[in-house]
């Protein structure tokens, strides 16, 4: 007994006809999402480079939104019940060839339709463990990546402090070094300064010396004459008495 026809099938469906695109072409794609559930089938496409994923893309969403909005269903207990490309009109054209000849251009188009159905029991079931197993693994990853995250923050906080205290440290120690050495050269100024001021005080003190100090070689000299005076007396009055 042969399956039913394609007008015949269960579903909410949305049709796009007479697209400019071989119906081969738009084949290849369809097979991709066919008996997919609604959100595997949108990720399928948002992964493919074909061309036709983008227009397919729209019919399926397309075809969701006829049966929310139409039938009442759930989007997310959709599946792609139905999805084929049907021939559409073929345009002829033709192109100049060789000796006289012309060259035949077929300018395909096709009829693509996509039909979403709701999901049994049973595939529902599945679907539901599947989505909250996900749910839970990426629930966990993002606590994992938050944790790391945190950690790394900390560790670069803490790598931050270090070398702010480091810099701290080394700051405070060449303060103390400019301070020993503003301390020593101001005791050496202060040293200098007494040497200079000993040093004045005793040529002050030594010029003082000499000029209160009496010119001995003008007293010497007085003396002598006197002396030679005193001696011409006396031997003058030596003779005097002889």
């Amino acid at each position: 007994m042969t399956g039913p026809k394609t007008n015949e099938r269960p579903g909410t469906r949305a049709t796009l006809r007479g697209y400019h695109m071989s119906a081969s072409k738009a084949r290849v794609v369809l097979n991709l999402i066919r008996n997919e559930d609604v959100n595997t089938a949108r990720e399928i496409l948002a992964g493919t480079t074909r061309e036709a994923a983008d227009v397919i893309g729209k019919v399926l969403a397309s075809a969701v939104a006829n049966a929310v909005n139409n039938d009442g269903l759930n989007a997310e207990e959709l599946f792609v019940s139905a999805a084929y490309a049907d021939e559409g009109i073929t345009m002829k054209r033709f192109t100049p060839r060789a000796r006289g000849r012309a060259g035949k251009i077929r300018k395909r188009a096709c009829h693509i339709t996509v039909i979403v159905s709701r999901l049994d029991e049973d595939r529902l079931e599945v679907l539901r463990s599947q989505r909250s197993a996900q749910a839970t693994a990426s629930r966990s990853r993002r606590v994992a990546t938050s944790r790391r995250r945190a950690d790394q923050t900390a560790s670069l906080n803490k790598r931050e402090t270090a070398a702010a205290e480091v810099a701290e440290n080394e700051a405070r120690e060449a303060e103390d070094r400019l301070d020993e050495e503003l301390e020593i050269e101001s005791f050496d100024n202060e040293s200098g300064a007494i040497g200079a001021s000993e040093d004045l005080a005793s040529e002050e003190s030594d010029a003082t010396d000499v000029s209160e100090t009496p010119d001995v070689d003008d007293t010497t000299d007085e003396e002598l004459d006197e002396t030679s005076k005193n001696d011409t007396v006396s031997e003058d009055t030596t003779e005097e008495t002889n």
